[in-house]
């Protein structure tokens, strides 16, 4: 836009507030008084470096730079902007102010990237949901570094254009280079996990993990060291189908947001899986940080498995975080500057001993902990995060003859076949639903007999459980029948469910 004081170049970038990226407008214009670059527009301290690393890299690349003024407004004002993503398309709205690249060439053109002091341009965090971003805000074609180009040129429908350095930018804006379109990266299944068929006896913890991993539930399992809760725990993830297309690129954009994802690697379809320590903090299991908060363990274990092991070695205080998102299926973040909302809809999968010592009500070893000392340690499991777990099971220490005799279960491809054949049935029932966990009540109780709901309102109240215990109980008893084959749930099927949740070796 040209005018009586010179060209208005107006680029634009992307500010990531969580995995939403929302579109920036970089206006870059020369004005009088003392040379230099004055950014405006809210920018954070990573966001007003951006002018000595664009300087030098003009520089570098024997680009001119002004001897007037520079101004540069982020706009809109009132949007925070952080991180180093900007600098591409500054660059690039300097380059057209300077009447070094013509107007049109930003027409339709976003610009994501970092660039070094040596001119060349770098991945930043975030690449796929600001390519995401872009599309869905009309852009045409985008411009990131080359070592981000495979990644964000997953998202279809968006012509991704690698660059090398600002020397190549400025001569793709002038016309003297052709773009280069950026070719997407693969997809990969991932490796083949441990098989369920190398865990000896356990059949009830064996039934509630292919339960767990049929329709969502979330899992407590409950025992003395060895007797399987890691080896049953880990076992489930293999039993995940693997994830869509769409949800791949979702995962992925949480892993890339986070930096745990190389803008090359394959575009993963196997499920993620998460296992904190039980040191974690909140904010490394729910998210947070400084500035904008970035995501968590629980979201980067989005449409996977989250494993805490050692559940009640946790603090209480971080265990409780847990209840909200795991209701909401997302995680919500409030600061001063943003509030951010990350996806987290997750298996939870939780292993613990009964006691600190971990062999009460073991007959191969007498435990040695206090009544008081037992207390405390079962209490850091709140009972409402306690009523959020759907099954719990109790193990006990495998038999000898067990250890020694030949493999007494199913292997893996057996049970994760029926799981995906019920997870269908459960898609093809609900619609958009995907897992009977998130099921409607109301839809619940229509493919339920009356025998069944009237059993299971008695059960309810007479153990004094919770509504939404009843809730959950009839969502469990809905993955039964589905893996029996049954298109009503019956009374069989709610009292195996509510079996699931007479565990009393956590309860408090």
């Amino acid at each position: 836009m040209s005018g009586p004081h010179g060209v208005l170049a107006v680029a634009h970038a992307l500010a990531l507030v969580g995995l939403r990226a929302r579109t920036v407008r970089v206006e870059c214009a020369l004005a009088p008084g003392i040379p230099g670059l004055r950014l405006v527009g809210l920018p954070d301290a990573a966001v007003r470096e951006a002018g000595d690393r664009v300087r030098t890299a003009f520089a570098r690349c024997r680009l001119d730079w002004p001897k007037e003024r520079i101004v540069v407004n982020l706009a809109p004002a009132d949007l925070p902007k952080g991180g180093s993503g900007f600098d591409l398309a500054i660059a690039a709205a300097v380059l057209v102010a300077t009447r070094q690249a013509p107007e049109s060439a930003l027409e339709g053109m976003w610009a994501f990237g970092e660039l070094g002091l040596d001119g060349n341009v770098r991945a930043v965090p975030g690449v796929l949901a600001a390519a995401a971003g872009a599309r869905a805000a009309g852009a045409e074609r985008l411009v990131v570094g080359d070592p981000a180009a495979p990644e964000a040129a997953l998202v279809e429908g968006l012509r991704v254009v690698a660059v090398r350095d600002l020397a190549e930018l400025a001569a793709v804006l002038r016309g003297e280079q052709s773009m280069r379109a950026a070719v997407a990266a693969p997809c990969d299944l991932g490796p083949a996990g441990p098989d369920l068929r190398d865990v000896r006896g356990q059949a009830v913890a064996r039934r509630a993990v292919e339960l767990a991993a049929a329709g969502g539930h979330h899992l407590l399992l409950a025992g003395p060291p060895g007797c399987g809760k890691t080896m049953l725990a880990r076992r489930l993830h293999g039993l995940l189908p693997p994830l869509t297309l769409p949800h791949a690129l979702e995962v992925a954009s949480i892993a890339s947001l986070a930096g745990e994802r190389a803008a090359d690697d394959p575009l993963s379809l196997q499920p993620p899986l998460r296992e904190p320590h039980h040191s974690v903090s909140a904010a490394g299991l729910i998210g947070g940080g400084s500035g904008i908060p970035r995501p968590g363990e629980l979201s980067l274990a989005h449409r996977g498995l989250l494993l805490l092991d050692e559940l009640l070695e946790t603090p209480r205080w971080v265990l409780d975080a847990l209840r909200q998102p795991l209701e909401r299926g997302e995680v919500v973040i409030t600061r001063a500057r943003a509030a951010v909302r990350y996806p987290a809809s997750v298996l939870l999968v939780a292993a613990t001993n009964p006691c600190p010592c971990g062999y009460l009500g073991s007959s191969a070893r007498a435990c040695t902990c206090r009544p008081d000392r037992i207390e405390r340690y079962r209490s850091r499991l709140s009972g409402p995060l306690l009523d959020r777990l759907d099954l719990q099971v109790e193990l006990r220490p495998v038999e000898r003859e067990q250890l020694s005799g030949p493999a007494d279960g199913e292997d893996t491809a057996t049970v994760a076949a029926r799981v995906l054949a019920a997870r269908q049935v459960a898609m093809r029932r609900w619609g958009g639903i995907r897992l009977n966990r998130d099921a409607p009540g109301e839809a619940l109780r229509a493919t339920s007999d009356a025998a069944a709901l009237r059993t299971l309102a008695r059960t309810v109240e007479e153990l004094g459980l919770s509504a939404r215990t009843f809730e959950r109980a009839l969502r469990v008893a809905r993955t039964i029948a589905d893996l029996d084959g049954a298109a009503t749930v019956t009374v069989e099927h709610v009292e195996e469910a509510v079996a699931y949740r007479l565990v009393e070796a956590v309860s408090v």
